[in-house]
C-alpha cells in the first residue's frame, strides 16, 4: 500500500492542517499584542484590553525573560517576539511528531535511512 491511499494520511493532514490553523491564530494574536504595545495604544481601549487580556496567557511565561525596552510611553516586548518564536517550533515539532506516524513502505523507508546516513 503506497502513502496515498494509507487510511492514515487524510487524519495526518487534517491534524497538520489544525496545528499550522491554530498556529496561526496564536502567532496573530501575539503580533496584534506587540504592534499594540509598541506603538502606546490605549490599554483600556475595548480592542486593546481583548488582546491584551486573551493574549496574556500565551505571553505570560516569557514575560520575565528580558527587561521591557520603553521609549516615551512606547513599549518593546521583547518577551513577545520569544513567545512567538518558542509556539512556531513548538508547532514545527508537533508536525514532525504526526509525520513520523505515517505509513511508509519498507522499500521507502530503506531509501530514507540510506539517505539519512549519508
Amino acid at each position: 500500500m503506497d502513502a496515498y491511499n494509507s487510511p492514515s494520511t487524510k487524519p495526518l493532514y487534517r491534524g497538520t492542517q489544525v496545528v499550522w490553523y491554530l498556529l496561526g491564530l496564536l502567532e496573530a494574536l501575539l503580533a496584534f499584542r506587540f504592534v499594540l504595545k509598541l506603538l502606546a495604544a490605549n490599554p483600556s481601549a475595548g480592542f486593546s484590553s481583548f488582546i491584551y487580556n486573551v493574549s496574556y496567557p500565551f505571553a505570560a511565561p516569557f514575560l520575565s525573560v528580558f527587561r521591557v525596552s520603553r521609549v516615551e510611553g512606547n513599549i518593546l516586548e521583547w518577551a513577545t517576539l520569544l513567545a512567538m518564536l518558542v509556539y512556531l517550533l513548538i508547532a514545527w515539532a508537533i508536525v514532525k511528531l504526526f509525520f513520523m506516524g505515517k505509513t511508509v513502505s519498507t522499500p521507502e523507508a530503506a531509501v530514507k535511512l540510506d539517505n539519512e546516513n549519508k
